[in-house]
């Protein structure tokens, strides 16, 4: 169990940090808050945890019993008694215990994360243009009509600070609209009117210069203060995506895209008891190979494993494979694992057939 956690901690990180960096490029865009970014990783946690639990699992077998093979104290055991069934045994024992702690994430736990992220993401899109500025950055509002800057953001992010704004101003009396306004303020701030409920942006202290790039002939306009409209929030779409439904609500729903997420929930404990019956035999090497020498075997077992059984849970979503067609992927793995456990016992019968009859001459 050891190495299953050394395993688990040193792949959790890498894929964290994968992702990680991904939401740190939203936060710097401004599509995210700086501030719910580790709470986005700490519910993304269980979602990575149930998938790289059982590749661990895996792995930390094929180096732990490749060990005991290339130093020749695998062999000791086997002159004492133990046998492959034994070893299988014992390792079975660490991985049920592997197996119900992927069962309880799958089922119950990530699916709570994961309806946490989407209502995190959901807050995330609701906040205004303003509320989304970043200091000292150039920012696109106004569906890409406009850009905003502003040098500085007070404590209480409520009031911007030395702001430049340049948007493409109101159709002229030509109907053409290349005509540019460019606004500078000593402040800016956001209010709400109280009878209708629109939010403004109101600048205070600044000119605002409009005309045409390349011509003499634009406007200077001096302003205490320039109130400007921010854009309504967008409704979300406030349905669930199948990962974030309970699975209680997936029993009594037979949609295909939540029998393929429940069958999909159900599939994960089953992962780890496979691959642990393809990892004691996977794991026997000979001293020359080396305790690394099946460990891509293992690997590209796994993944082939998870891609196939991902495959068939996009069919199944889509309608064009029924259930049952999900639990069939497990089989060919299934027999592989088999397979390699009476290998031994197959070669044996197959090249090493006892001689019948007695050996000598006769009358």
């Amino acid at each position: 169990m050891i190495s299953v956690v050394a395993v688990t901690s040193v792949l959790l990180l890498i894929a964290m940090s994968n992702r990680f960096v991904k939401y740190l490029a939203q936060a710097a865009s401004g599509k995210l808050a700086s501030g719910v970014l580790f709470a986005i990783m700490g519910y993304r946690l269980p979602s990575f945890l149930e998938l790289i639990l059982p590749f661990s699992l895996i792995i930390s077998v094929v180096l732990a019993y490749g060990r005991l093979y290339t130093e020749s104290e695998m062999t000791v055991l086997f002159a004492c008694g133990v046998s492959q069934k034994r070893l299988l045994a014992y390792t079975l024992i660490p991985a049920f215990t592997v197996a119900l702690l992927v069962a309880g994430l799958s089922l119950y736990i990530s699916p709570l994360s994961v309806k946490k992220v989407e209502d995190i993401f959901n807050l995330q899109r609701q906040r205004t243009e303003f509320e989304s500025l970043t200091p000292a950055r150039f920012q696109l509002m106004r569906g890409g009509q406009s850009v905003t800057y502003a040098e500085r953001l007070s404590a209480d992010r409520q009031q911007m600070l030395e702001v430049f704004m340049a948007e493409m101003a109101e159709e002229d009396a030509n109907g053409e609209r290349d005509n540019l306004a460019v606004i500078m303020a000593r402040s800016g701030r956001q209010t709400t009117d109280r009878k209708t409920g629109q939010r403004y942006l109101v600048l205070e202290d600044g000119y605002r210069y409009q005309g045409r790039p390349g011509n003499a002939d634009y406007r200077v306009t001096r302003f205490k203060e320039y109130a400007q409209r921010l854009e309504e929030t967008k409704d979300i779409d406030r349905r669930t995506e199948s990962d974030a439904v309970p699975t209680v609500a997936l029993l009594k729903s037979d949609a295909p895209v939540h029998q393929a997420t429940l069958h999909w929930r159900l599939s994960m404990p089953v992962i780890v008891l496979v691959v642990v019956l393809v990892a004691v035999p996977l794991s026997k090497t000979n001293p020359r190979q080396g305790r690394y020498a099946k460990l891509l075997p293992a690997v590209l077992y796994y993944i082939v494993y998870v891609v196939a059984l991902n495959a068939a849970r996009d069919k199944v979503k889509d309608g064009d494979l029924p259930v049952l067609g999900m639990w069939a992927v497990h089989l060919p793995f299934l027999g592989v694992a088999l397979l390699l456990l009476s290998w031994d016992f197959i070669a044996r019968r197959l090249f090493h057939r006892p001689h019948s009859g007695v050996t000598g001459g006769g009358n």
